[in-house]
């Protein structure tokens, strides 16, 4: 049975932005090559909008895209709808919840579907060793350029095809937020942790709670031992419940 420990309510706000503080803590191939963000703030000719993020005492700027009618395909829109353009609740609960665990310089940290890139910059601002991964190639540049505009240049950067997987290498944690949506993913994801973690390692995810997400908890229990906790995120229009589930190789 699937375990959830009751929420932990992450307060505070600032205008329109979620401003989670867990635990009374304040939320403050290899890609090189900077990318392009003029003045105007363009990404590839597109306009964006900048995102102020506090974790833990720390602020964070995050570059989403301003419109996303561009990135979607006008004859299928539901094929590859751009989930990784939004800053998502789930990306704050887990990049809080990684800036709060406490740093071990000799370990290695790989965030699986980074999106924007707010995660996996969190965590190497607090001093974890991170490399980010993401398949699709507009999310990679926004990450990159997320990653340089918060002092993060050197962040390694990988294009991981969950299905297909070209990259090698064993991590002692693999994180995701937001990653679940579809059951024809859960098989592909299982075995790239196989693939990635270390026999001692744990897999931390953070999802909405839907019934994609909960089905998958499920499943990956037959695989990992697990321990999941509610948690709340609150902005003064509304609070998102998330689960944060911990997976560990069955002893």
């Amino acid at each position: 049975m699937l375990i959830i420990r009751p929420a932990l309510f992450i307060k505070g706000a600032r205008k329109r932005e979620l401003a989670p503080t867990e635990n009374e803590g304040e939320l403050a191939p290899k890609w090189k090559g900077k990318v392009a963000v003029e003045e105007q703030r363009r990404i590839r000719n597109r306009e964006t909008e900048e995102k102020s993020v506090g974790i833990r005492g720390r602020s964070f700027t995050i570059l989403t895209p301003k419109f996303i009618e561009g990135y979607i395909d006008s004859q299928d829109p539901l094929h590859d709808f751009p989930l990784w353009a939004k800053v998502w609740e789930a990306s704050w609960v887990l990049a809080d919840f990684l800036a709060g665990m406490p740093v071990e310089p000799e370990k290695r940290l790989l965030e699986i579907g980074c999106g924007l890139g707010l995660v996996g910059v969190v965590a190497a601002s607090f001093g974890h060793k991170v490399i980010m991964t993401e398949h699709n190639p507009e999310a990679i540049e926004f990450a990159r350029a997320n990653a340089e505009m918060n002092h993060c240049e050197d962040m390694e950067i990988i294009d991981l095809d969950w299905n297909s997987p070209s990259f090698y290498g064993r991590f002692d944690t693999l994180v995701g937020s937001e990653v679940v949506y579809h059951e024809k993913d859960f098989e592909p994801l299982r075995r790239l942790f196989e693939r990635l973690l270390k026999p001692e390692g744990e897999v931390i995810l953070c999802e909405g709670i839907r019934k994609t997400s909960l089905e998958f908890f499920k499943e990956m229990q037959r695989h990992f031992d697990l321990k999941a906790q509610q948690k709340s995120i609150r902005s003064p229009e509304k609070t998102v419940l998330v689960i944060l589930c911990r997976m560990k190789h069955k002893k």
